[in-house]
């Protein structure tokens, strides 16, 4: 204070000279604005250094529990490392027929046979059938879940006609890496689905939920790890509803995660398997000449939930003169007048249902029917290896909705373009066929497979820990590992911080 009053006595008494007041002030502010950026540049670069830590944190990680190496081969000779690794295939099986190197060994269960077969018989029950001595006979009713029956046949086959399959199937599950549970969860639902009340065989989808976890507490090798290590397919969005926070640790095969929790299912957790498409495959040329019809879509007007949508956009195209958009449900009839209308359109809408997938996405790709998805939140098969863009045209639900907007943009649309995307997904559309040696069923055992790291992690933690409060329980930490993937980049992770 007393300095203060020096130098203002001092500058008064010498107008002309410069105030060294003001000279200590700007001084000190510069000095104060230096240490001020270089706190900021130090703070930047402690910032950068971070997330360069962080990014190679990510990358350690995925490449240590995401990364299945390929299978070493004694032969090669240093010399051969420009060899291309594109042309490297599953081990062939022994002359033999017995195990197989570098596959995954996968047991699947002789669950009880009203878990499987019993469930074909209940389903024809409710519709008028008649009981059979052996219902192993029984053929299983066709419809958009067949996948479950397709998995189950591709392991009942002797080992020997299942070559080129990505894992093994053992009979001995002492010798198994994943074991499989087949039951029929889709069917079950469906059972006495659309029956009036008491016309039905009396039967109960939940008490056969109940029954199975009741059926796999009992068994040794799901509690040995906690069912880690299982895989269960729960291909509609309701099956086993009732049950899943209790089969929650096993590898899901599901459609989507419309009816699932985050804590419940994910992508880096479970597998996202295709529908069983209905619509019989587009077998004529590539072309528009023969599609009159701009965009088609025959299917349920009115859905739950997500599904809402539907009747908004028949509000909005039911008036367009080269638009098809018609309310049925599945019947024989309705199938055979979409498999029509499919293959004599240029464009198939796949708005949401009541969760964000439908069928009618793999009708639309069989059919060379180029679709366009509107449903936000969908989540597609195999998109480590198929890239959807090439041959969908995706909309945002908003801009979908907007009176005009959706055909506008398809009639910009070349017919050039149109013949590229089906080309496109002529090339891809045996991934969506379960009946292909080479289709659907291979591609979900080589997705299941890719978890086996992971799964194996997670086995070996949950034995070690006694009360982990880091992290949440099961898998929960799963949704919390796929948000920091989307910013694992600089700029993503700076906005990231911005934003939270």
């Amino acid at each position: 204070m007393k300095t203060r009053k020096s130098t203002t006595s001092r500058h008064h008494s010498s107008p002309s000279s410069p105030s060294v007041s003001n000279i200590a002030t700007t001084q000190q502010q510069n000095l104060a604005s230096f240490a001020n950026m270089a706190r900021k540049s130090s703070l930047f670069k402690q910032t950068l250094i971070a997330t360069a830590f962080f990014i190679l944190a990510i990358y350690a990680l995925f490449t240590t529990f995401f990364h299945t190496p390929l299978p070493v081969d004694d032969t090669v000779s240093p010399s051969d490392d420009a060899a291309d690794v594109s042309s490297v295939e599953f081990p062939e099986r022994r002359a033999d027929g017995s195990g197989s190197v570098g596959k995954v060994k996968v047991f699947m269960y002789d669950l009880p046979h009203k878990f499987t077969y019993g469930l074909i018989q209940q389903h024809g029950l409710a519709r008028g059938g008649s009981p059979v001595d052996d219902v192993t006979t029984l053929k299983y009713p066709g419809h958009q879940h067949m996948h479950e029956w397709f998995l189950f046949a591709d392991l009942a086959r002797p080992e020997s006609d299942r070559l080129g399959s990505p894992i093994v199937k053992v009979t001995d599950p002492e010798e198994a890496d994943l074991f499989y549970v087949p039951v029929f969860s889709s069917l079950s639902l469906i059972v006495n689905a659309g029956r009036p009340p008491g016309t039905g065989s009396g039967y109960s989808d939940e008490q056969m939920q109940e029954e199975l976890v009741e059926w796999l507490n009992g068994q040794e090798y799901w509690k040995r790890n906690n069912g880690w290590d299982h895989v269960i397919i729960a291909g509609d969005p309701n099956a086993l509803y009732r049950v899943v926070d209790r089969i929650k640790n096993a590898v899901l095969l599901v459609a989507d995660f419309g009816r699932l929790r985050p804590d419940q299912g994910s992508l880096v957790k479970d597998v996202i398997i295709p529908y069983s498409h209905r619509i019989s495959t587009y077998t004529g040329d590539f072309g528009v000449e023969e599609r009159k019809t701009l965009l088609f879509f025959m299917g349920n007007r009115y859905r739950k939930e997500g599904g809402k949508i539907r009747d908004l956009l028949f509000q909005i195209l039911e008036s367009e003169e080269d638009v098809i958009i018609k309310h049925g449900t599945q019947s024989r009839e309705n199938r055979r007048a979409a498999s029509h209308g499919m293959h004599t359109s240029k464009f198939c809408l796949n708005p949401a249902g009541d969760t964000p997938s439908a069928c009618r996405l793999f009708d639309a790709i069989v059919s060379l029917c180029v679709p366009v998805i509107v449903s936000d939140n969908i989540e597609l098969p195999f998109e480590d290896i198929i890239d959807y863009k090439k041959f969908s045209v995706f909309v945002e639900t908003t801009a979908a909705l907007k009176p005009g907007y959706l055909v506008s943009l398809l009639r910009q649309v070349s017919a050039e373009k149109i013949i590229e995307y089906q080309k496109a997904m002529k090339e891809v559309k045996r991934y969506y066929d379960y009946t292909d040696p080479n289709g659907t069923v291979n591609e979900i055992w080589r997705q299941v497979s890719q978890k086996l790291p992971l799964i194996k992690l997670m086995i070996n933690r949950d034995k070690r820990l006694v009360n982990d409060t880091r992290l949440p329980s099961g898998w929960g930490f799963l949704p919390l590992l796929m948000r920091v993937v989307k910013f694992a980049t600089v700029e993503g992770f700076l906005a990231y911080i911005v934003v939270e």
